[in-house]
């Protein structure tokens, strides 16, 4: 009681941090703790009965026979093999990564049924208790037991008891009715154990005779069954043994270098992200900074013994976020970040769980502090592919510009802003050297008397922007986690965190709130001019008919409704908004075929057409859904 009393006084001090989001993950729902960074952790998510067998195999089937077993003969000691099976199943199943402290109370508990099924075993072939002797005895002295039931018959109860030896007094004889009452009688001499170890005998001597035999053929027939078993999990048990091998060699490889299969059914090492930090190593200065997602920190600092923008140690959320904010903005943006910060840029790319698969986390973390990436929709659902290819602000990103160099027809990173300077064998690794990197803010950041260290002298020092990065962090929001509790009401982020729950639970509202606050955010930068083309160059537009990738990406603004990503496009493309596909449709058609009147009404502006037929005959107003 003094404890917690003393808790309850020191806590509203401030003493105790907030609970983490990777702790608090373990009691809500994977997508759902309030922490985009967290949430983007693929070793957060709940756990698979996928996940279960690659990892436990047989033993995840086995188990939970011993869970039950174990729960028919409680004690002190099986009710710890619950409670550990309970915490470690629920936590395991909450996070994947968590299947590790699985692994020895699901190997306990196999082992108890398979130690149960080998009792039941010998129990058939070498008896178990007293009435239950073995298959053996029972054979052997069958013809006795037979003579004795035979005898049994013809003489009263007593006729069955044997000599006594010489030893035994007259009292040691004893009925059965006495037997029973000696059984009673629990504090006794050791002279008068003895006399009910020789009672008992001989009352046991008739149930022994009336069982063997059916015991006998019972066990016969549960014996054959077990062997049956046996030889079916023969196989079962070799695969286990196999795949345990297996897991065991796969981990023990450095997970850096793999093998792959080419197209041709070529069986290939895959070494390109080892060579990519070597190159690192022996192609750039010493003091060259690194900027890739955290996700490779560890790995660019250990092996190529360069500085890295971020790393796992992820406890600084609005430096991550600012990371964000630099691959998924425009590429104007992200390079006068970047310029401050970096020298390098390193891409992940060649599919699968690649930077570009990545980045509508990125863009979520980074939103979460910069509320402008993703007006109206925290979860920034405006912001990745669909069937016709990547949104307006997906192809307006560096990262997708970075990622996708001269791999998409049409894109391209600007080469006064990043050259590309290694591409790895397999494509799996870009490096970009960030052009005209600013010299002030580098000397800046590594002067010393700009670090803020612990103690004189001392290696663990902090340090801090560079001027050039003022106006950029002046738009941000430090974020408030739902469970920082020393925040109180004041500095809280709880209107940020509401819409992030409710646009996961409900996509549809999401979308609808994205759009609202994307003609709030169009309507708020008006000042920013977008300029309009002379008739003539109107017309020749209209005259060319083709499928191309700005025509899709105008399908997907009308499609999302994406605003804000038409009005970056069109900075760069002031002509896009009057092409049309083969089909003769152009953005106006998909305008009113959706109903987006805001979007409608910005195209009546920029000179939009909605009288222009399409192949069909059909103007947009004839399609409109207004």
């Amino acid at each position: 009681l003094i404890i917690v009393a003393l808790v309850m006084v020191v806590a509203p001090s401030g003493y105790f941090g907030p609970i983490s989001s990777r702790v608090r993950g373990l009691f809500v729902k994977h997508t759902k703790t309030g922490n985009p960074l967290v949430d983007s952790v693929a070793e957060h998510q709940p756990a698979s009965s996928k996940a279960y067998y690659q990892y436990l195999h047989n033993i995840c089937l086995l188990a939970p026979l011993g869970f039950l077993s174990v729960m028919t003969n409680l004690s002190d000691a099986s009710s710890f093999l619950l409670v550990y099976g309970t915490f470690a199943y629920f936590f395991s199943h909450k996070m994947v990564r968590l299947i590790l402290l699985t692994a020895p109370i699901a190997s306990v508990l196999a082992g108890l049924t398979i130690g149960r099924f080998v009792g039941y075993i010998v129990g058939a072939i070498w008896g178990t208790t007293v009435g239950r002797p073995s298959i053996l005895t029972s054979i052997f002295f069958m013809d006795v037991n037979q003579t004795l039931m035979e005898s049994e018959n013809d003489n009263d109860d007593n006729a069955l008891v044997p000599p006594l030896p010489s030893s035994t007094t007259p009292k040691n004889t004893t009925t059965t009715t006495k037997s029973k009452k000696a059984k009673k009688n629990t504090k006794k001499s050791s002279s008068s154990n003895v006399e009910e170890t020789t009672s008992d005998t001989v009352v046991t001597a008739t149930p022994l005779k009336e069982e063997s035999s059916d015991n006998y053929v019972a066990r016969l027939i549960r014996l054959g069954v077990c062997a049956y078993a046996i030889m079916e999990g023969i196989p079962y048990v070799q695969d286990f043994v196999t795949t345990s091998q297996d897991m065991a060699v796969s981990m023990s490889h450095p997970s850096i270098i793999m093998k792959g299969t080419t197209r041709d059914g070529r069986e290939v090492t895959v070494d390109d992200y080892r060579q990519a930090y070597w190159w690192l190593r022996d192609n750039t200065p010493e003091d060259a900074r690194i900027m890739a997602w955290w996700d490779y920190g560890y790995q660019i600092t250990a092996i190529a013994n360069r500085t890295t923008i971020a790393d796992g140690n992820t406890w600084n959320h609005e430096h991550i976020a600012l990371l964000g904010k630099t691959l998924t903005t425009d590429m104007d943006e992200g390079y006068e970040i970047a310029r401050h910060m970096a020298d390098y840029v390193l891409v992940w790319g060649g599919g699968g769980g690649d930077d570009l698969a990545k980045s509508p986390h990125m863009r979520r973390i980074a939103n979460s502090v910069y509320r402008d990436m993703c007006p109206g929709d925290p979860t920034c659902r405006s912001f990745g592919f669909s069937q016709m290819g990547p949104t307006p602000s997906m192809s307006t990103s560096l990262l997708y510009k970075l990622h996708s160099h001269q791999q998409q027809q049409g894109v391209e990173a600007d080469r006064n802003r990043f050259r590309m300077v290694y591409q790895s064998s397999h494509g799996k690794v870009r490096i970009f050297k960030v052009m005209s990197v600013s010299k002030e803010s580098k000397a800046w950041v590594a002067d010393p008397a700009n670090l803020e260290c612990d103690a004189e002298g001392s290696w663990f020092c902090r340090g801090h922007y560079p001027p050039g990065l003022q106006k950029i962090l002046s738009e941000k929001q430090d974020f408030a986690q739902l469970e920082d509790f020393n925040r109180g009401t004041a500095g809280g982020d709880s209107d940020y965190q509401k819409q992030y729950m409710e646009n996961l639970n409900n996509p549809e509202k999401a979308q609808q709130a994205a759009a609202r606050e994307a003609a709030a955010h169009v309507n708020a930068n008006k000042q920013q001019k977008i300029p309009k083309l002379k008739p003539e160059e109107i017309e020749k537009l209209n005259k060319h008919w083709e499928d191309s990738e700005l025509t899709s990406m105008m399908w997907e603004v009308a499609n999302t409704n994406d605003l804000p990503g038409l009005r970056t496009i069109l900075q760069n493309e002031p002509g896009v908004v009057h092409m049309r596909s083969t089909d003769g449709r152009g953005i106006m058609w998909w305008a009113h075929e959706y109903g987006r009147q805001k979007l409608v009404s910005i195209l009546k502006r920029l000179g939009v057409s909605e009288t222009l037929k399409d192949a069909n005959g059909q103007t947009p107003l004839d399609i409109s859904t207004l």
